[in-house]
């Protein structure tokens, strides 16, 4: 009895080291400059909710989270939260594109960018996504507008729903499941003992 309660207490230690998230250090050992190639870098990576960057760069370089649109023309005109310190750690928080630049003037354009795909972690809820209601009682046949003469035909191209914001975590869904995890080993383990 003794040997069954020390293995599923081993069981519960362990279990946490299941959800660990991965720490990627930007450039690795080069960092984060101009000299960098981080499309590289970062292509045969994949990024997970709960993951984090690790961008260590110069004082004369910084680091902020822009757009697509900011990080394809290099624009600083849009900043997002910005990092200045010199060893800045982002921890990815919502599946979905990030994109990140050098606000130095000149530096973005010299390579000093960096764009990722999140994807959500395993046990991460995704957000479903529901069609639509017609608006006229349930007809899906288009309808034909005054002054016309021919009917319209609806555009066929469909729009996705805007990603999550970035202020939730999936990292509540990961401590649920643990806390489910260890409720569930201490119930097997009292269960036993009994």
């Amino acid at each position: 009895m003794a040997n069954i309660a020390s293995a599923l207490l081993i069981l519960l230690l362990a279990a946490p080291a299941a959800y660990a998230a991965t720490t990627y250090t930007v450039g690795d050992s080069n960092g984060w400059t101009t000299s960098g190639d981080y499309t590289t870098w970062a292509s045969d990576k994949t990024f997970t909710v709960g993951d984090s960057l690790v961008f260590n760069y110069g004082l004369s370089h910084s680091v902020a989270e822009v757009s697509k649109d900011d990080y394809d023309s290099c624009s600083t005109s849009n900043l997002g939260k910005t990092y200045t310190d010199g060893s800045s750690t982002i921890t990815l928080s919502t599946a979905g594109p990030m994109y990140f630049i050098c606000s130095t003037p000149g530096h973005c354009g010299n390579g000093m960018k960096l764009a990722i795909n999140v994807v959500a972690a395993s046990g991460t809820p995704s957000t479903p996504t529901t069609p639509a209601t017609p608006s006229d009682g349930g007809s899906t046949t288009p309808s034909t507008p005054s002054g016309s003469s021919s009917p319209t035909t609806p555009s066929t191209s469909a729009k996705s729903p805007p990603p999550p914001s970035r202020y939730t975590s999936g990292a509540t869904s990961i401590l649920y499941n643990m806390m489910l995890g260890v409720f569930l080993v201490l119930g097997t383990t009292v269960a036993m003992l009994c």
